[in-house]
């Protein structure tokens, strides 16, 4: 049976992930995921893919969500009171439009200092409605679509498997910035891990799951993009991999290629490490 190995949100999109031992599993994902976002001054969301030093910058929530700290190298942290009832203003994420609250100058003035260029915090507001496409339909935050990015371990050791055959070195989980990581699977056709062995991409196949008190529904594979090539330790992007090997046995139907599923909240609760994660239903792969 698998189970959860880890378990990250991130409170600014774009930004450093927090890795928790558990977590409260809201309808829009694991509690304060993608609850920021990076913006211009004419309110487009900024990320990795163009501003890869975004990965430098260590955001910490409070449990309430009342108080960010934002962190960077060389760079004294700012401490943020977080406005919930403020001014909306519109903002663009990936062509559509959204609201978010705007929180303050100060914030301004220091990511502008860190990215290098004019930027701008702004916050999911209370009443934000965003619904989110595929097989099952959720909501979330300002993430890139649905409310949960969910990879196995033996996923990526199939990757590593295959960048070791072209001589390169491995490549950390955190490349991918999943939510939720999943060790352990059987499969649906009931093979079991044995030796080490764990069938890769179940997560693929997985339709329901029951995580702890939570269940999760497929929304659909997770297309992977230029993130992937950008070391999140030092926010410097590293060359063709992983999406150059993933290209050779991971492309998608519709264009691009598929590393995880994405996935929708059905009920909320309380998720940690070390819970089982049962799948109540299996589907086919849509690669």
């Amino acid at each position: 049976m698998a189970h959860v190995a880890e378990l990250s949100y991130y409170p600014v999109k774009g930004c450093a992930g927090t890795s928790v031992t558990e977590a409260l599993l809201t309808p829009a994902g694991l509690a304060h995921d993608r609850g920021f976002m990076v913006v211009s001054d004419e309110g487009v969301y900024r990320t990795q893919r163009r501003d890869p030093r975004l990965a430098l910058i260590r955001p910490a929530i409070t449990a309430d969500g009342e108080r960010l700290t934002l962190s960077a190298p060389r760079t004294e942290a700012l401490h943020l009171r977080v406005d919930t009832s403020g001014t909306r203003r519109k903002v663009d994420l990936f062509g559509t439009a959204y609201r978010g609250i705007d929180q303050g100058q100060a914030a301004a003035d220091w990511l502008s200092e860190v990215l290098g260029a004019r930027s701008r915090l702004v916050r999911v507001p209370p009443e934000h409605d965003r619904v989110t496409d595929g097989m099952t339909p959720g909501t979330s935050g300002y993430a890139d679509s649905c409310a949960l990015h969910v990879v196995s371990r033996s996923t990526l050791d199939l990757l590593n498997r295959k960048l070791s055959e072209r001589g390169t070195g491995p490549l950390p989980m955190n490349r991918f910035r999943p939510n939720i990581v999943l060790d352990g699977w059987d499969g649906p056709d009931g093979r079991h891990e044995r030796d080490g062995w764990a069938e890769p991409h179940t997560e693929d196949r997985a339709r329901h799951i029951r995580v702890g008190d939570t269940e999760l529904g497929y929304a659909k594979l997770a297309i992977r993009c230029a993130v992937t090539l950008v070391e999140q330790e030092s926010g410097a992007k590293a060359g063709p991999e992983p999406l150059r090997t993933l290209a050779g046995y991971r492309r998608a139907a519709e264009g691009g290629v598929a590393f995880g599923a994405k996935f929708a909240v059905l009920r909320p609760g309380r998720v940690c490490v070390g819970d089982d994660a049962v799948v109540t239903s299996w589907g086919e792969s849509e690669l």
